[in-house]
């Protein structure tokens, strides 16, 4: 992977995609005046060496860039890549997998987020569910949330008893090792916030209309159990960072370093390498000289209020 440095001129591309990104820069900026002065003023002060976003946005798009690299060899290659992003509420794993897949084809890359299982799957084995996701050749899965699931929010707030811990400890060594040796490229990131950071988080999606959707009665209450998460997190660590599938702990306090040192870090362990690609020619269009275009009635049209 090319890292361009400081005195690099920046490609042409480059600059006219940065320009592009001014919209996006703009949208970010519709929903802070929506915070109060107070809630604005404490989140700055909380973040006074947060990166420029100049810095920011000119290695987003050279990563994101690599990552279109990751993907042609991926669907070349017939590779599977599995990837699982956990942490904590407010952890910053969405914007990071949003910044992953934004440039990417859906068709290869895929999100999976699932929801509370059903009184049917509850009585399956515990991992069928997430089996039925797993990529197939030349796909690339990104689970927002996983089978650790059951190592944190299920024990922590009951909706597992501890034999079934137990035996999901016991089982998911085993299960990612079958996994590894059946050729999927299995990378675990855990996303690592401080205590004071959710806590202003969720402040500010409290104060937020635009973000008030992401605040959850199961947010709230992993507020309360903090240092049981805490204890939950640090047994999971012990008992699941086995040598083919180690965790890989992402520091989220600035989300901009956090989304760009986690996409560097998933290039590193990608083996990807340069496809041959086919040249792209622009066919002659065809005309039909006997063609009329009809008119269509104006009620099939959107209206044009902008």
């Amino acid at each position: 992977m090319d890292t361009p440095h400081d005195g690099d001129r920046t490609p042409d591309w480059l600059a006219a995609e940065l320009e592009e990104t001014l919209d996006e820069t703009f949208e970010m900026e519709f929903s802070e005046p929506m915070l109060s002065q107070e809630v604005r003023r404490i989140y700055r002060e909380q973040h006074p060496d947060s990166l420029d976003r100049r810095t920011y946005f000119t290695n987003l798009l050279r990563l994101q860039a690599e990552l279109i690299k990751v993907q042609d060899w991926v669907q070349h290659t017939g590779a599977k890549v599995c990837i699982l992003f956990e942490g904590r509420d407010s952890a910053g794993k969405g914007g990071v997998i949003k910044r992953i897949t934004q440039r990417l084809n859906p068709r290869i890359a895929r999100v999976v987020a699932l929801p509370a299982p059903n009184r049917r799957e509850q009585s399956q084995w515990y991992f069928q569910r997430y089996v039925q996701h797993l990529p197939a050749g030349g796909e690339i899965v990104l689970f927002d949330r996983s089978w650790y699931n059951r190592a944190g929010v299920e024990r922590v707030m009951g909706f597992a008893t501890e034999d079934q811990v137990e035996m999901f400890f016991r089982d998911v060594p085993e299960f990612e090792r079958m996994l590894v040796r059946n050729g999927i490229i299995l990378l675990k990131y855990w996303f690592s916030i401080t205590d004071q950071e959710q806590q202003l988080r969720f402040l500010v999606r409290i104060h937020d209309p635009m973000r008030q959707w992401k605040l959850s009665p199961m947010d709230l209450e992993s507020r309360i159990r903090w240092e049981q998460y805490t204890k939950a997190k640090e047994d999971m660590f012990e008992r699941t960072n086995i040598p083919e599938a180690p965790w890989y702990i992402v520091e989220g306090n600035d989300k901009k370093r956090e989304r760009l040192n986690c996409i560097e870090h998933i290039l590193t362990k990608i083996p990807y390498e340069p496809v041959p690609q086919e040249k792209v020619e622009l066919p002659e269009r065809v005309f039909d000289p006997n063609y009329e275009r009809k008119t269509l009635p104006d009620e099939l049209y959107v209206p044009k209020i902008y």
